[in-house]
């Protein structure tokens, strides 16, 4: 597994308790919850850039 860099990250209180919540929910820490969001986000993201390259040709 490749080394994780920690960093800072602020939001709102509001915002954090629904993560924290929905981390509760699918038995994931606070952490890995944003860890699985953002990767969810990048796939998708990955996604419809491939579409939209492949829609261009």
């Amino acid at each position: 597994m490749a080394e994780k860099k920690a960093f800072i990250l602020r939001v709102n209180p509001d915002m954090l308790k629904e993560i924290e919540t929905w981390a509760a929910d699918e038995f994931r820490s606070t952490n890995g919850q944003i860890e699985y969001l953002l990767q969810q986000a990048l796939l998708t993201r990955k996604k419809t850039k491939k579409k939209k390259e492949d829609d261009n040709d």
